[in-house]
């Protein structure tokens, strides 16, 4: 197979480029010829987070955006391309508050410039209308479209966990412009035939990832012995995925999922945001006491709540649990601890991103106020 991966220098991008090249085997034996790395490398984009996988040669990395439709298509050409994995998206919530217009070009309107431009390339290679209903029983070629479990809204305290058939019930531009990306997947699949097939996953957290985000942000400043600000009263409830489980996941549905039907991905671990602190606070002292000495739960800071702040998610797996087979391997205090020791171990990773030499790490490109 080759496969194409957009958003791949991201949290979730970088780690699935990885387990595809290095740990599928189980799901897809030897059957990835070449995995084409796409993005955009906007600031959450970051080439260093896919540095290690330079010397493999079944690895494309290309600096590109999926609006792009003459790029794109160039990319599907020319390397054969079997699948897609759609993971390119702004997907901060307080930026899409503050600036709307990037979740919207990106997240809607790149969504369906990458829908279309697979759909003429299907056409020219003779496979639609489709033939079989996944690639596990004659199909060769498949759309997978990678969202969120915010596309439904908020849950209340004693609201069973979202499924396949909820309702979309956006609360912010964010969650309204991912809904939009995958109306129009489903679109797609109803109207023209193309082989999609969505994935809607809770809360991912682990390697790599961006530290504006909670758990990296926290961990960082404990390691410093900073106040930790914290939404609110703390008390937002979140279901948390380890986020190697979730590309195994997104590999399983990828493979075995039937075109036109959504899989629902969670930890089965709802913890509200104050426990996740205080969570990182205690295994940061476990793995780096002489680190964490000067955190303890005083610094907890808590601070003016952000708008529309969803108050719960959860979502229930029982779909790709039945049909697939898959199941997190990962309970929350296993993978925190992988991820502090993840964070510990790659602390100048985290430092380039703090001084913005990640931005043109190696490539030479100029970030947005002119500084290399």
């Amino acid at each position: 197979m080759n496969i194409l991966v957009t958003g791949g220098a991201g949290f979730i991008g970088s780690n699935l480029v990885r387990y595809l090249l290095n740990d599928s085997s189980s799901e897809l034996g030897n059957e990835i010829s070449r995995v084409v790395t796409l993005d955009k490398l906007t600031y959450a984009g970051n080439r260093s987070s896919l540095r290690d996988l330079d010397g493999d040669s079944r690895h494309v990395f290309v600096v590109g955006d999926i609006c792009d439709t003459v790029q794109t298509a160039r990319l599907l050409r020319e390397h054969q391309i079997d699948a897609v994995m759609h993971l390119a998206a702004e997907s901060h919530v307080d930026r899409s508050i503050d600036s709307p217009e990037d979740f919207i070009q990106t997240n809607f309107v790149g969504t369906y410039r990458l829908l279309e431009t697979f759909r003429h390339y299907l056409i020219e290679k003779g496979h639609l209308p489709l033939s079989g209903k996944s690639l596990r029983n004659g199909a060769k070629y498949v759309f997978l479209h990678v969202s969120t479990d915010e596309v439904y809204g908020s849950l209340g305290s004693g609201d069973p966990a979202f499924s396949e058939i909820s309702s979309y019930w956006p609360n912010n531009p964010y969650s309204a412009s991912k809904a939009g990306g995958d109306h129009l997947a489903r679109a797609y699949h109803h109207t023209y035939g193309m082989p999609v097939i969505t994935t809607n996953c809770s809360n991912n957290y682990g390697p790599y990832q961006f530290p504006e985000k909670l758990l990296p942000l926290m961990i960082r400043k404990t390691l410093l012995g900073e106040p930790l600000p914290v939404y609110g009263d703390g008390g937002q409830l979140r279901d948390w995925l380890y986020v190697k489980d979730h590309c195994r996941g997104l590999t399983m549905a990828m493979i075995g999922g039937l075109f036109g039907e959504t899989y629902m991905m969670g930890g089965r671990c709802e913890m509200r945001n104050i426990e996740v602190v205080q969570a990182i606070i205690k295994t940061v002292k476990e793995l780096a006491p002489e680190r964490g000495a000067k955190t303890n739960e005083a610094l907890i800071t808590h601070v003016a709540d952000r708008p529309g702040h969803d108050r719960r998610y959860a979502v229930n797996p029982h779909r790709i649990e039945r049909d697939l087979g898959w199941r997190p391997r990962e309970n929350f205090a296993s993978g925190l601890r992988h991820t502090v020791q993840w964070y510990l171990d790659n602390e100048e990773w985290l430092r380039n991103i703090e001084d913005r030499s990640y931005r043109g790490e190696r490539l030479g490109i100029i970030s947005l106020d002119g500084q290399r």
